[in-house]
């Protein structure tokens, strides 16, 4: 009878076991359907699919994304791989901010949930998204040990192509569908070298081909220093400086701005002047006022309506979250930023590499943006040196002037957006439809 019970014993301990691995495995790669989240009245309005895929060797790093359909037609439209700036900004910045089918309502926080509302601009009427929380640490992202690489921009060009196959690997019915890499901000330095990381694999044995077309970004840095100087031109353009003292920096500190000559003592006292007469100016898009508190009639208040909704247990169950995975959720994450390593000193090598491999690129700019001005990314495209195909001109919504915008040899189309700011979240029409055309292979 003893030994009967031991048996018995042993075997609902094993059963405990296999159970216990197969959770693990769940937790430690899954997907699930979301049809309903806290905030929102009603079942969502489209498909919506969030989850895990693991990367690294012992697929330590544990990224979380947001995938959601097309409202189109999913089985033949693109499918674009979203990448938040920051660095270590979450992807819940495109989705509820820029260009999702949802956004956060701008009440006044009273200690209830935030609420959700439908957008009329969201990229996804024509295209599925895939929203990627990365690197890790970044919104829902985690590491299931203390020991991981610093991340890092080269770092994360492997991390996110490996997810990306994994992701596309249980997702097949997407592998033939045109897929496209897209971001803003900082983005602008992962996402070309994303872009050339998937080409290559293309190209060598084993894995099936993905049918890459192309690549757009927003603002995008690209050199920082050299985007950085830029800043001073601009603010001069836009009557933030006087011709004196533009003058006056242009001589002594010869375009070179931001890290200068410390024995250049006349170039530092002027780069001084310039400073007084900007700081009080939103480098996200001059414009609007400068808030430094997230006070109800600033702008950047839904950021923090955006932390209540996200670090809501109810949300947190909704999403799928792994339960202790991380703490406290920031929509960006300081300490993350602080470890990052740029090691992608310029990617203009990149973008020469992907237009000469025959990729689509659309290269947009906030014309109000002065944290990655316009003329920044005009010089870097210029500097490519490729024979424009059709010149500068208005495009156009309604009949009125939405921005400008030049093509140019090798599929890449630049445009601004009149009134625009740093990313598509300041004016989500006129990104949407300017997006629309571009990607349906229309004119702007």
């Amino acid at each position: 009878m003893a030994n009967n019970n031991i048996s018995s014993v042993l075997k609902s301990l094993l059963l405990l076991l296999q159970l216990f691995v197969l959770l693990s495995q769940k937790r430690a790669d899954s997907a699930s359907i979301v049809k309903f989240l806290p905030g929102f009245d009603g079942p969502l309005p489209f498909e919506l699919e969030t989850g895990y895929i693991g990367v690294g060797e012992e697929e330590e790093v544990q990224l979380f994304y947001y995938f959601i359909k097309s409202e189109r037609n999913p089985k033949e439209d693109p499918l674009l791989l979203w990448l938040t700036g920051g660095p270590a900004c979450s992807s819940i910045s495109g989705l509820l901010f820029e260009n999702g089918p949802l956004t956060i309502k701008l009440d006044v926080y009273n200690g209830t949930l935030p609420s959700l509302v439908s957008t009329s601009y969201s990229w996804t009427k024509t295209s599925s998204i895939l929203f990627l929380d990365q690197p890790v640490g970044t919104g829902f992202s985690y590491s299931k040990t203390k020991i991981f690489n610093t991340p890092s921009d080269l770092g994360e060009v492997k991390r996110i192509n490996e997810f990306f196959h994994k992701w596309l690997g249980k997702h097949q019915e997407f592998s033939s569908n045109p897929f496209y890499v897209a971001g803003d901000s900082y983005a602008g330095m992962i996402v070309p070298a994303v872009v050339q990381e998937i080409s290559k694999g293309n190209y060598q044995c084993c894995n099936p081909p993905i049918n890459l077309q192309g690549y757009v970004l927003g603002n995008p840095i690209t050199e920082v220093e050299t985007d950085f100087d830029y800043r001073i031109p601009y603010a001069h353009g836009m009557a933030l400086i006087s011709d004196e003292l533009y003058e006056s920096l242009k001589r002594a500190c010869k375009g070179k701005y931001q890290n200068v000559d410390p024995r250049n003592t006349k170039c530092l006292k002027l780069v001084e002047d310039y400073h007084k007469c900007i700081d009080g100016i939103n480098m996200y898009t001059i414009s609007s006022p400068f808030c430094e508190t997230a006070i109800p009639r600033c702008y950047i208040y839904r950021y923090f309506l955006s932390e209540y909704w996200a670090n809501d247990k109810t949300v947190r169950n909704a999403l799928r979250i792994d339960e202790d995975s991380i703490g406290e959720w920031l929509r960006c994450n300081p300490d993350v930023k602080m470890a990052y390593a740029n090691d992608i000193i310029s990617n203009v090598p990149y973008h020469l590499n992907n237009s000469i491999n025959g990729y689509r690129s659309l290269i947009f700019s906030g014309d109000q943006d002065m944290q990655v001005p316009y003329l920044a990314t005009q010089a870097w495209i210029k500097s490519l040196n490729y024979s424009i195909i059709d010149d500068w001109r208005p495009w156009m919504i309604n009949d009125q002037i939405a921005g400008y915008t030049r093509t140019y040899a090798n599929k890449m189309t630049f445009a601004t957006i009149k009134g625009g700011g740093h990313t598509p979240e300041y004016t989500p029409e006129e990104s949407f439809i300017m997006f629309q055309r571009w990607i349906n292979g229309q004119p702007l």
